[in-house]
């Protein structure tokens, strides 16, 4: 700030301790000195017009080196007697040590008609040019002198003429002003009023930035180049070679444990999902060790092997009274907005949990557990007792923050104050005040933040540049896989640590997601030496040893799925690409999508969590609703690799989406009794036979050509078999309302090689599916919303593929495909069914070589399909019939 020109009667009553504090504070302490009718600058303003000033500065100090008399002799040559000395231009403006009234006349004559100063000019003083005639002419009969005098040999242009450059090349916008001159002019400017020009872009980028929306467009990484966009080996990004965590951006994927790959998860939201058991059976329901064993019972028998429990730990107090003080009378705390790492007292505690966790472990059920490792609670047992773990600062951020709310503190030992402009609704808040009772001490604690949105206004946000936090975050995460096999990590991305220096310790030019933290970087140096390797590389090396068995599973956007699999190691990544564009029938881009992945490396297919809908999105029936589409999605759902998750209530076809701080459902919505039936015709059986769909090692996604000669990028087809490649499957579906006729025959393009020496190769159908061609050998293909077959000649199906009709959302899944006996009745067979559906082949078989055999029903592949309307659970059940046919 040192050198900013200001109007004399501003710059003069600024207190200089102020100045010396923040941009933000020299803002506030300018705002009482606007005159009404003039607009105050902000503090990203004054740090741009600051940083331009500097910046011209040295430009103009560059000239001077290279011509020192230059500007003496253009004021004699266009002012002769009228000199403008530096007591006239001292009237106007404070001269900076060591600068004349001749050099503050060129730099502030240069933002005069600058466009994007327009509404600052009383603060800046330019007024006074424009007020003035006569000594705004004699301002720009010198840059006019200057301009005529020879151009120093290190420049190309009069100096005048490049202190308006920026101006002219972008007149609208301060920022790229600033981006501009950085670049243009980077020869003559010193780093420091180079990161000076870089840090006034990122204040208005805290100040302009959209905070009321969620976490943006979904956006899918391109593996189009062979190289993965996030690769690890950059400095400043994989951190210092021979560190903990450290990553050169080779792939490290963490090996499966046996029961890994066909996990399938069911989530349940505590507190509602036992309040809702409370009303099924009758009965106070709200321990964990309460929950019955018939519900247990039947999510193992649908399929089910992995229960994720959201909201089991003690929460904050202060979360509630928040929750109740803007208008929900019996809001909870919020789900993630921890107290501690114990089993929540109104949930039965560790007790109840052991309990419950063996009765599921008995029926196949792994539990799953939240660990949020991003923040705690502002009102945290970490909080009361370990104030240094958070990030802070000894002072508010911005001047104008007041503290004189409620003191919401669950615990009698601190006082916790939420900022004023949070209860009004004016202020993003990103700081809270905790005052500790006995010792007097305030501390300004950050809230927790992902960048885009408003701050986690119930949590503080936790300091992974102090390593000791590192470490007891690690020791909690050792603590939570004793206790749960599967542990999802809450927005797992805003601590890897390219996102952890963007976020919190941005280098100049790169800020602007959280305010106020433009101002509180560090430089590289320093940051590597604090953060030296990845955080989550810890963690996964640390669980590798001392906790083995654990599926750790990350909640991770930003386009970086894959390098959170790939070069991090966690097992499992959320790929919300698959619910945002299938929802939306993005077909083209969501296969290109699959593609892209198998090419690069398909290793990343099978690392995916795939789902229909999740805490944080509306629920399945909102997005797909409860038809063809529903069924048809959840079908691609439990049969792509990766890992199927279902939400809570998508089953029952609940429209409610649950607050991570309800203690029960609102609406009263009994179970879809129907839309549970068709479930169990057409999903519990896929989820039942997981091992079928998980493995990547033989999966091909198939184009299917229709019949007017392209590929139908609506249509999603895929082959795969189980990992010891014996059973077989095959799966299409039409994501659009158009119906589709047409042939699967070659897969798209496959990775067989290495990432850095890729080998692609396309395959077969048959090849996919390991089927052998020969004209004397038939295989049949069970379908599972047919229940009956289908008899397709070996040879045709290697050389023509296999044909399908497939109605408005219509879906196929073959759970069968069997290689039959030889037999030369099989022939006679095919004719006389003409390609239709077989419901037995066996029967069908022994009927056609009988001497008056009984002629089977000729139908066609596609069609109607079967609409969930109509059938009860009952009826559903019985017709649970087993997934193959007799030989």
């Amino acid at each position: 700030m040192d050198g900013l020109l200001l109007r004399r009667e501003i710059s003069v009553v600024l207190p200089s301790a102020e100045l010396a504090l923040s941009w933000h504070a020299l803002a506030a302490a300018i705002l009482p000195l606007v005159p009404d009718g003039h607009r105050a600058p902000t503090a990203g303003e004054l740090a741009a017009i600051g940083a331009l000033q500097l910046a011209a500065d040295s430009l103009l100090e560059a000239y001077t080196r290279d011509d020192p008399q230059r500007f003496a002799r253009a004021a004699g040559d266009s002012l002769g007697e009228e000199i403008l000395s530096d007591q006239a231009v001292g009237e106007r403006w404070l001269l900076p040590p060591g600068r004349s009234g001749i050099d503050v006349l060129f730099l502030v004559c240069a933002q005069v008609n600058n466009q994007a100063c327009t509404h600052l000019r009383y603060a800046l003083g330019a007024d006074h040019l424009s007020s003035d005639p006569r000594f705004s002419e004699r301002a720009e009969r010198l840059f006019e002198a200057e301009a005529q005098l020879p151009v120093p040999a290190s420049f190309t242009q009069p100096l005048g003429v490049m202190l308006r450059r920026p101006a002219a090349e972008h007149p609208d916008s301060l920022p790229e002003q600033l981006r501009w001159a950085a670049q243009a002019w980077r020869e003559w400017i010193p780093k420091e009023v180079s990161d000076t020009m870089l840090q006034a872009v990122d204040l208005i980028a805290e100040e302009r930035a959209d905070r009321a929306g969620g976490p943006g467009l979904i956006e899918l990484p391109d593996w189009s180049t062979g190289q993965q966009p996030l690769a690890g080996a950059v400095d400043g990004f994989a951190g210092v070679p021979g560190s903990p965590g450290y990553v050169d951006g080779s792939a490290q994927f963490s090996r499966d444990e046996h029961w890994m790959p066909n996990l399938v998860l069911m989530a349940k939201q505590s507190y509602v999902w036992l309040s809702q058991l409370s009303q099924t059976y009758e009965r106070d329901i709200h321990r964990l060790d309460q929950i019955p064993d018939e519900e247990l019972d039947l999510l193992a028998a649908r399929g089910f092997t992995g229960l994720w429990l959201i909201g089991l730990w003690e929460r904050s107090a202060a979360s509630k009274e928040i929750k109740r003080r803007r208008g929900n009378a019996e809001a909870e705390s919020s789900a993630y907005a921890l107290n501690d790492y114990r089993i929540a007292d109104r949930l039965g505690g560790e007790e109840a949990l052991a309990e419950l966790r063996q009765r599921a472990w008995d029926r196949g059920l792994r539990l799953a557990a939240d660990m949020v490792p991003n923040h705690m609670a502002l009102d945290s047992r970490w909080m009361v007792e370990h104030p240094e773990r958070f990030l802070q600062l000894d002072e508010p951020p911005f001047p104008n923050y007041r503290f004189d709310g409620p003191d919401i503190s669950g615990d009698e030992r601190i006082g916790i104050h939420l900022e004023d402009g949070y209860w009004s609704e004016t202020d993003a808040a990103v700081v809270f005040k905790r005052v500790d009772r006995s010792s007097g001490d305030v501390r300004y604690v950050y809230h927790g933040n992902d960048g885009t949105q408003m701050p986690w206004n119930d949590t503080a946000q936790l300091n992974y540049l102090d390593p000791e936090v590192r470490e007891i975050v690690i020791q909690t995460i050792v603590g939570v896989a004793q206790r749960f096999p599967v542990i999802r990590f809450d927005a797992a991305m805003t601590l890897a640590r390219k996102h952890i220096q963007r976020l919190w310790y941005p280098p100049p030019g790169e800020g602007g997601a959280i305010p106020s933290r433009a101002e509180n970087s560090v430089d590289q140096a320093t940051f590597n030496r604090l953060l030296p390797g990845e955080f989550w590389r810890e963690v996964v090396d640390r669980i590798k040893q001392e906790a083995p068995d654990t599926l750790l599973l990350a909640e991770a956007f930003w386009m970086m799925e894959g390098y959170f699999v790939r070069t991090l190691g966690m097992h499992r990544v959320y790929n919300s690409a698959f619910m945002h564009m299938l929802r939306d029938e993005d077909n083209a881009k969501y296969r290109g999508a699959i593609k892209s992945v198998l090419e690069y490396s398909p290793a990343i297919l099978e690392r995916y969590v795939n789902f229909m809908n999740n805490p944080d999105e509306e629920t399945a029936v909102e997005q797909f609703g409860k038809g063809d589409k529903y069924f048809g999605i959840a079908t691609v759902l439990a049969t792509l690799p990766g890992l199927p998750m279902f939400g809570h209530g998508q089953i029952e076809g609940f429209a409610e989406k649950y607050g991570m701080e309800y203690s029960r459902a609102y609406r009263d919505e009994p179970p879809d009794a129907g839309f549970v039936a068709y479930h169990g015709e057409v999903i519990f059986p896929i989820l039942r036979s997981r091992h079928l769909f998980s493995s990547v090692e033989h999966f091909a996604l198939l184009d299917f050509w229709d019949t007017s000669g392209g590929v139908n990028e609506n249509v999603f087809a895929f082959a795969n078999r189980s990992r010891d490649g014996k059973h077989r499957s095959l799966v299409l579906y039409n994501n659009t309302q158009n119906p589709a006729r047409g042939w699967i025959r070659d897969s798209t393009a496959i990775n067989v090689g290495s990432e850095q020496e890729p080998r692609l190769e396309q395959r077969s159908l048959a090849e996919a599916l390991g089927l052998k061609s020969d004209d004397a050998i038939y295989y049949g293909l069970w379908e599972l919303r047919q229940k009956k077959w289908l008899l397709r000649l070996a040879s045709e199906l290697t050389e023509r593929g296999l044909y399908a009709e497939l109605g408005s959302y219509g879906a196929l899944v073959f759970m069968d495909v069997r290689e039959l006996p030889r037999h030369e009745g099989w022939a006679q067979l095919a004719e006389q069914t003409d390609g239709g559906w077989i419901d037995d082949l066996d029967q069908a078989l022994l009927a056609c070589i009988a001497p008056e055999p009984e002629p089977e029903p000729e139908a066609k592949l596609g069609g109607e399909q079967a609409s969930p309307e109509g059938s009860v659970a009952e009826e559903a059940e019985a017709k649970d019939e087993p997934l193959s046919s007799s030989d």
